[in-house]
């Protein structure tokens, strides 16, 4: 079926947004505290994320409300929003920090694919990108357990989807930053993408996705790092000790110098112990901000990346970067869910003050 696009599209008088996004499959989270006991029921490891049927993912949605873990601060206990990496860094970029950004993708004709488009819209993302197909929206189950720790199932096998056919040079002219997730499934889409960026003269951001995807598919990956085309690579430090062998005591600074050698910027994302970057022959280490409990891990090394390249379009030094995205993924880690309440908003302006970093200038 072919792609039909959003009723606006993009065109030469509308100014290209700074930061694209691409998510080939627009994706819906159902997000849920749950008793870490539902973990040991469901398939695949716990902390990871490995796809399911549609079946198996309504067949976790029934199991979850045996198992929710209440709190005073949620309304509902499963939220529903739009999700991905790609969209909480994009909406994170759009809504928290007043950078222009738009999405490429697809939805499908239902009503996860308008809510979807709702979501992302009302944050003020361009959605002149995103193209509409008939058929399902992906979506994924996101478990909670009382330490914060996420397990998701996503389920994506049928899930409309944009095809790397389906992309122009048009897509990406005058944009500053694509920003991409590291997906076997959706290699060719990127391989295009990358291409036709770089054509644009726009730089490429990649994120590793997971420590599966980066154990399972590790020589695509270190096929398109090697090309060149990566400016900016993000990686947790599950990930980064996959991409360099997988042994337990892996040294995440390992990771780092090899992703550095590949890219302009390398970070790598520690948890609690905050992250390490290289740019050049520049080096910092810089710790986590605010207190390190989370509610949800959810988007953290989403909203990390929003915060990151946010510094980076600002011209700021590799450690106000790290400061920023530290900041950034703070703030979604305090509630439910990849994106960032007011409140958490307010949180994160806080420590921004403190760190005398610059505050955004959200449009009203």
């Amino acid at each position: 079926m072919g792609a039909e696009p959003l009723l606006h599209t993009a065109n030469d008088s509308e100014a290209a947004p700074l930061i694209l996004g691409l998510q080939p499959a627009a994706l819906i989270d159902h997000v849920a505290r749950v008793d870490s006991s539902l973990l040991d029921r469901i398939p695949g490891d716990r902390g990871g994320s490995m796809p399911v049927g549609m079946e198996e993912l309504e067949n976790i949605l029934t199991e979850v409300k045996s198992y929710i873990r209440s709190s005073p601060d949620d309304l509902t206990p499963v939220k529903t929003i739009a999700g991905g990496s790609v969209a909480n860094t994009i909406r994170g970029l759009s809504a928290g920090f007043g950078v222009s950004c738009g999405i490429i993708g697809a939805y499908g004709d239902d009503e996860q694919g308008k809510l979807f488009v709702s979501n992302m819209g009302s944050n003020g993302v361009n959605l002149s990108r995103l193209r509409m197909i008939k058929g399902p929206t992906a979506q994924c189950v996101c478990l909670v357990d009382s330490l914060g720790n996420r397990t998701m199932r996503p389920c994506l096998s049928s899930a409309v989807k944009v095809q790397g056919n389906e992309l122009s040079r048009d897509d990406f002219k005058g944009s500053k930053w694509l920003v991409m997730r590291y997906s076997i499934f959706s290699l060719e889409v990127i391989q295009a993408a990358v291409k036709m960026a770089k054509q644009e003269r726009v730089l490429v951001s990649l994120d590793l996705a997971s420590f599966e995807m980066v154990r399972n598919f590790r020589l695509p990956l270190l096929k398109l790092l090697e090309s060149g085309d990566i400016d900016l690579c993000f990686a947790n430090e599950d990930e980064a000790k996959e991409l360099i062998g997988g042994e337990k005591d892996a040294d995440p600074e390992v990771a780092l110098a090899f992703l550095a050698k590949h890219c302009q910027w390398a970070v790598v994302t520690l948890g609690a112990n905050g992250c390490i970057a290289k740019h050049g022959k520049e080096v910092v280490r810089v710790p986590a901000i605010g207190e390190s409990k989370a509610t949800d891990a959810t988007g953290a090394g989403d909203l990390f990346a929003s915060g990151f390249l946010y510094g980076l379009v600002k011209g700021l030094s590799l450690v106000e970067c790290c400061q920023l995205g530290s900041c950034s993924g703070g703030s979604v880690i305090r509630a439910l869910g990849g994106e960032v309440t007011p409140e958490n908003r307010q949180w994160m302006h806080k420590h921004l003050q403190v760190k005398g970093l610059p505050l955004p200038e959200i449009p009203q």
